[in-house]
């Protein structure tokens, strides 16, 4: 019997590092592929936020190391009865959002909790009718990142968790734009005290 349990103890990790990998794997492929489709996005004349000389010089956006202790489980708590109300906008103006739940997630050993919003007029279109809106700011902005905050897209969550990948936050378009685009502002409730040291890098040389 013992020498079976020693054999279990042995075999096991063998067979539970190979799927953790794979599992790693797997997330690592998506941030690269999030890059990789906003690297895209931004060398394209038809969606790229850029103009005249930025979009001419643009090569690639500058991300911080891919980092899975940025992307989190969640904990997700639904809004019931959500009112809508109108977010503040960079340009002065507002748009219309509601509440749509709450994450609460651990980041080296402290808490944080992020309220996740949902766009009223995103959700009339079918093809963003499970579309979720994630504006946040944390203490890289102003340094390694847009002073404005960073965004992340989600999808609603089947259950009570929700996964949020801070490897795939990305700044907002008047971020490089200021001009043409028209971008909500972050509300107080969704500033963190801590670095978020993933995602997209920001160097400011869009607005000079």
């Amino acid at each position: 019997m013992k020498k079976y349990i020693l054999f279990l103890f042995f075999i096991l990790p063998v067979f539970a590092f190979p799927q953790n990998n794979k599992r790693q794997s797997k997330e690592i492929k998506e941030i690269k592929k999030f890059q990789q489709d906003l690297n895209k996005e931004y060398l394209d004349p038809k969606e790229t936020p850029l103009r005249d000389d930025n979009f001419a010089k643009f090569k690639q956006h500058p991300f911080f190391p891919i980092d899975l202790k940025y992307r989190v489980i969640a904990r997700f708590i639904k809004t019931e009865n959500p009112q809508p109300f109108d977010l503040p906008t960079s340009s002065g103006k507002s748009k219309s959002y509601q509440e749509f739940g709450k994450a609460t997630f651990e980041l080296d050993g402290k808490s944080y909790t992020l309220t996740i919003y949902q766009s009223l007029d995103l959700m009339k279109m079918e093809k963003y009718k499970d579309h979720l809106f994630l504006p946040f700011h944390d203490e890289t902005n102003n340094k390694e990142t847009y002073g404005g905050g960073k965004y992340m897209d989600l999808k609603i969550p089947s259950g009570n968790t929700i996964v949020l990948d801070f490897n795939q936050s990305y700044q907002p378009f008047c971020a490089y734009n200021a001009y043409d685009y028209n971008c909500p502002i972050v509300p107080e409730e969704n500033k963190l005290a801590v670095e978020i040291r993933a995602g997209v890098m920001y160097e400011d040389i869009y607005h000079h």
